[in-house]
């Protein structure tokens, strides 16, 4: 009896060293700030959209090396990433959105529109990948919440965005498959979230460096109450001469690391998912997706034609239905107060900017094109000479 339950308590051990291994791999990377990188606002635990409670991430990530750069065998360099507003449930959550720049998709948009929720997971991968992982989503929606009537929104009208990684990735060889999205689903979780070259952003391109995934989170108050407002972005927009940090045309004085591409050039996008667990209605998600504008904007992006620039804000404050009613009672903060969230929104998305940045890793692609990391030393020095680097 003993004998068995110290093997159990060993494998729990195991179990647990596993998790903290993920949770330390996910903190490996460097950050901004680890940079000395200064930024506005108190950040959340893990500086993460998972700080807003009830919110995960998962990633599927796909990077295969091939010789033979023809379509379908080409360097696979692509994936998926998943975001879930209440874990792994189909509660509605108030959402809205907004699009700077509509070179782009994000779909179940007009359902948003007409009612104000969003239900399941949202889904961000490459353009030609969104069809897939939208009917993933809607078939994991239906194996986990169907109730067997025919005419159950379990499917649900998915919200998957994308941008372009075909100048890494053999974009139109459509490695990601069903089974990539239900991987991601079913490893979302809480806690520390991996940023760089990951999910759906690990094609990307940012300011012609390497870009990717990126997050960052601040917490507010209003009337004593306190709120929590995370930002993610797929980040892959942007030209080298317009990169400013911390407030620096940073971008005019970087000049090492200039990408190889041996095919078109084609400016991105940016997809960005905004949690929040303040009382919000859908019209003032509305306007705090329109605040991502601004966080983009002081990172040097301002919606060149063809980026597409699609926001989606989504409350976890969900509202209470009467069933004998029939009414929702709704909990909100006056507009009149909602100016911490505009700032925190601005902030984090800025930071999440950044963080995608810092974290990405040199990648060479399909036809040998190749986007570097930023040069990380020659970037606090130029941080330094402004003197706007934290010591």
């Amino acid at each position: 009896m003993n004998l068995i339950i110290k093997l159990f308590a060993s494998a729990l051990a195991l179990v647990f060293f596993s998790i903290s291994l993920q949770s330390i791999h996910a903190q490996q990377k460097l950050r901004a700030r680890d940079l000395g990188i200064p930024f506005e606002g108190k950040t959340g635990t893990y500086n993460a959209i998972t700080d807003v409670f009830g919110v995960m991430v998962g990633y599927k990530t796909l990077i295969k090396d091939q010789d033979d750069l023809s379509t379908q065998n080409g360097s696979v360099r692509t994936g998926v990433t998943v975001i879930l507003p209440k874990g792994k449930s189909e509660t509605p959550v108030p959402a809205g959105w907004f699009c700077l720049n509509g070179d782009g998709e994000m779909t179940g948009t007009t359902f948003i529109e007409e009612y104000g929720f969003n239900t399941g997971p949202i889904g961000i991968t490459n353009t030609n990948s969104v069809g897939v992982v939208r009917d993933a989503i809607g078939e994991w929606n239906i194996k986990n919440f169907s109730s067997g009537n025919a005419f159950d929104f379990a499917f649900g009208l998915p919200v998957v965005a994308e941008t372009f990684d075909g100048v890494l990735n053999d974009i139109n060889g459509l490695h990601i498959k069903k089974q990539d999205v239900f991987e991601a689903l079913n490893t979302a979780k809480p806690g520390p979230v991996e940023e760089g070259n990951v999910g759906g952003g690990t094609g990307m391109c940012l300011f012609y460096y390497k870009g990717g995934s990126g997050t960052a989170s601040r917490e507010i108050t209003i009337a004593n109450q306190k709120y929590t407002l995370g930002a993610f972005v797929q980040g892959n927009f942007g030209a080298r001469k317009d990169l400013i940090i911390a407030g620096i045309p940073v971008g005019l004085e970087l000049t090492s690391a200039q990408p190889i591409i041996n095919s078109k050039e084609k400016d991105g996008s940016i997809i960005v998912i905004v949690a929040t667990d303040a009382p919000l209605l859908p019209t003032q998600l509305k306007q705090i997706a329109k605040r991502v504008s601004i966080g983009i904007a002081k990172t040097g992006g301002f919606g060149r034609n063809s980026s597409g620039d699609i926001f989606l804000a989504f409350s976890t404050a969900t509202p209470e239905f009467d069933k004998e009613t029939k009414l929702i009672n709704w909990k909100s903060i006056p507009k009149g107060h909602m100016d911490a969230l505009y700032n925190a929104t601005v902030e984090a998305t800025e930071e999440a900017v950044i963080n995608a940045l810092v974290a990405a890793e040199t990648m060479q692609g399909i036809n040998g094109n190749t986007f570097f990391e930023i040069p990380k030393t020659e970037l606090q020095d130029i941080l330094k000479k402004y003197n706007r680097l934290k010591k």
